[in-house]
């Protein structure tokens, strides 16, 4: 990464190798022979980073660093010594400096360390940026700016005054029914109900009447007549959730409801009119699961008019910033603490993390820090392990030794796997990655699950 970088230092042959060095490795670079007109020049010019030896005639530069952390936090300083003293090191750390070098500069070190300040103060600024676009945002339950989150809004705005059936798929802890409240939220309908049901959650004897409803006597304990979601959700919004798991024995009577827009409740004769829009959702692969005879394909194609795919949090960029400091300042208020933003190394571990769980797992980790923080800031000490330890895996192929060189096929393996991995088994999903038809996808893993000389691990 490159910058522009402002070097003091009162030997005039020390600033000039080290300005034509850094011009050398693509950066732009201006020198000072002392710490005031290094001052004035922070005060006319943008710089990026500041190189700065610690023994000057006139003000130190640790002094130096102490002003400029008080008057351009967001400018790294890196301080030069010749002693490399513990001493000396605490003192420019405490004085706020970034890092520190000794010399004679080892320029491959000074290049790492100054490339490692630049990254640390562009994710700086972008953590305060974000918290600025947050605090302009209007309440909403999509928070984001990545394109990947844009096409979901539009995706939104375009069909919610509609009264089509839309499927809203995507991982676990995505946020499905945060778009399914959306699409309410902005349809003529918000002023009706909004039923959310978990098609999962509910014994399959009762998901029947709980959602036509039934009449008294209809069952043992059936005392009074009840309403059904469908009927509860009239001009409103039903979002069945976990669609995939519904019991097959119910998706007819459930394609019968959505074609018909009629429920006929337990124990009775006559059909009932509802008038809610239906909204569903799934993690599952629903084209495989019509496949596997697990869902019926009448009813798949009744649901699925308009889908809406919610992306992985792994795929949004710096939304995970975002999200992180929204949920920072969510739980820190209902809690009543004093933590108002995110540290630059916390942002550092966040933003590479796969993040299997998504959004909720997100939430989750900023209620621990919350809870955890000892300051006004997160601190890397206050994530989980598995994120400030995380470590991003890669295939790495290094070997000289043609009988250590994997096989075409055991590559082939081992990427379908990982890939598969990533996108949490969906099938539909992991073809598009790879380019590949989905029978053909199907194919060929059943050839990998066939032959006992390719490896099936995960890469």
């Amino acid at each position: 990464m490159h910058g522009h970088v402002l070097i003091v230092d009162d030997d005039p042959d020390t600033c000039e190798l080290l300005r034509a060095t850094l011009c050398s490795h693509g950066h732009q670079a201006e020198s000072r022979s002392d710490a005031q007109s290094a001052l004035a020049a922070l005060e006319s010019q943008r710089f990026d980073a500041l190189l700065t030896d610690i023994h000057m005639t006139g003000m130190s530069g640790i002094e130096l660093c102490t002003r400029v952390r008080e008057g351009q936090p967001d400018v790294p300083v890196i301080v030069m010594t010749g002693q490399a003293s513990m001493e000396m090191a605490i003192s420019a750390l405490r004085a706020g400096a970034h890092d520190f070098v000794t010399k004679p500069i080892d320029i491959q070190r000074l290049l790492h360390r100054l490339d490692r300040a630049l990254r640390h103060a562009e994710l700086e600024t972008e953590v305060k940026r974000l918290q600025r676009v947050l605090h302009r945002t209007e309440p909403t339950t999509m928070i984001g700016e990545s394109s990947t989150v844009k096409r979901v809004q539009s995706m939104i705005e375009r069909v919610a005054d509609s009264d089509a059936p839309v499927l809203v798929t995507g991982e676990s802890g995505v946020g499905k029914e945060l778009v399914a409240r959306e699409l309410h939220r902005q349809s003529t309908r918000a002023d009706g109900p909004f039923i959310a049901v978990n098609c999962a959650a509910m014994p399959p004897q009762l998901l029947e009447s709980e959602l036509f409803g039934h009449l008294r006597g209809a069952f043992t304990d059936a005392r009074r007549s009840r309403e059904g979601l469908f009927l509860q959700a009239n001009r409103g919004t039903l979002f069945l959730d976990e669609i995939a798991e519904l019991p097959i024995e119910m998706q007819p009577k459930l394609l019968r409801a959505v074609q018909e827009r009629k429920v006929r409740p337990v124990g009775g004769d006559q059909l009932v009119d509802y008038d809610a829009r239906i909204i569903t959702a799934t993690n599952r692969d629903l084209e495989f699961e019509v496949e596997e005879h697990r869902f019926r394909e009448d009813l798949f194609y009744r649901i699925n008019v308009v889908n809406i795919h919610v992306p992985p949090l792994r795929a949004r960029g710096t939304d995970i910033l975002l999200l992180a400091q929204h949920f920072l300042e969510e739980i820190a208020g209902r809690n009543k603490k004093s933590v108002k933003r995110l540290a630059a190394n916390v942002a550092e571990k966040l933003l590479p993390y796969d993040w299997p769980g998504n959004v909720r797992e997100l939430e989750n980790c900023m209620e621990r820090a919350v809870a955890l923080a000892r300051y006004d800031e997160i601190t890397v000490a206050d994530l989980p392990d598995k994120i400030s330890r995380y470590e991003r895996g890669e295939l790495v192929i290094g070997a000289d030794d043609p009988s250590e060189l994997p096989t075409l096929a055991d590559l082939e393996s081992r990427y379908i796997r990982r890939v598969l991995r990533a996108v949490k088994g969906n099938k539909t999903q992991a073809a598009q990655v790879l380019g590949l038809a989905r029978r053909t996808l199907y194919r060929r893993l059943d050839r990998l699950d066939a032959d006992p000389d390719v490896s099936t691990d995960e890469a």
